[in-house]
């Protein structure tokens, strides 16, 4: 493995053609220029440079590890800017993952405003399960994650800190010609034989489940959709109704209403996770994200 500061050496010996000019560069002495670069031939297995009456120059073999050395010398200078940027807040990549719901307005709004803010940041998105989303912090591949504690809790991670952005109620998707859609606010007895719209993942316990438990009845239908779009498209044709989080509002089409539920543990509760140690651009957006739901 050969040491970075001996790939300094070879570039700038290769680039001066002189073990003196080289040392200059680099503040060594001479002759500690020749020792690292005897040492280096040796671990490379052979000579590097030609030896001229005047100076040396690069032998084949020392052309071909120059290439590697420019390589990755060039890598780390742009692995130390990038981070000197993340840190600062000044630019670089920053990993942002949320549910499906977030990224419908909450996160997009805040987005906007962080690249009109600090239009060097380049923001890679992803979407996710919260259960995911968490695990991906825990790991170092997310700087900041917008989960919720539906349907079963916030997982917890290690090395990830989490704060409450905003309750998000869930109302109730009816078609406009439903016999409730100007009720404006619909106690879910009412609803008792309606087919409901429901995730297509998982038969895990819901909040659906407990709350018409608790309004004295079984859902006589279970239609499971998997995308927002798609169960706004069954809503509107009559084919059942959904809840929907007051954050999918914005997204609502016209064929549709929303209602409100009496139920008053028809509600979630949005976070923002970050790693303990945060970068500063994500500390800015979770302001953002603060902002947005002001």
């Amino acid at each position: 493995m050969f040491e970075i500061d001996a790939l300094r050496l070879l570039t700038a010996v290769a680039e001066t053609g002189s073990f003196t000019k080289a040392a200059v560069r680099l503040n060594y002495t001479q002759s500690a220029v020749s020792r690292r670069i005897a040492a280096l031939e040796q671990q490379a297995g052979g000579p590097l440079f030609e030896r001229l009456p005047r100076g040396v120059r690069l032998n084949p073999a020392g052309h071909a590890l120059h290439r590697h050395a420019v390589d990755v010398l060039d890598r780390l200078a742009r692995a130390e800017r990038e981070l000197t940027a993340l840190y600062t807040g000044h630019g670089g990549l920053l990993h942002v993952g949320a549910f499906a719901t977030a990224n419908i307005s909450l996160v997009p709004t805040a987005l906007r405003a962080l690249q009109q803010d600090r239009p060097e940041v380049d923001v890679v998105a992803v979407e996710g399960w919260t259960a995911t989303l968490m695990e991906r912090l825990a790991d170092g591949a997310l700087d900041l994650a917008v989960v919720s504690d539906y349907p079963s809790g916030l997982p917890s991670a290690g090395g990830v800190t989490t704060t409450v952005l905003c309750e998000d109620e869930l109302l109730v998707a009816l078609p406009r010609g439903h016999r409730l859609a100007g009720a404006g606010t619909i106690d879910l007895c009412e609803l008792h034989d309606e087919a409901w719209l429901h995730s297509a993942y998982g038969d895990r316990p819901t909040m659906l489940a407990d709350a018409c438990a608790r309004a004295g009845f079984t859902p006589r239908k279970i239609i499971r959709i998997a995308e927002w779009t798609a169960k706004f498209g069954y809503a509107a044709a009559g084919l059942g109704v959904a809840l929907v989080p007051s954050l999918a509002a914005w997204a609502i089409p016209d064929e549709l209403v929303l209602c409100r539920l009496t139920d008053p543990a028809l509600r979630r509760t949005v976070h923002v996770a970050l790693p303990d140690t945060p970068l500063s651009a994500a500390l800015e957006l979770r302001d953002l994200l603060r902002g947005a739901v002001d």
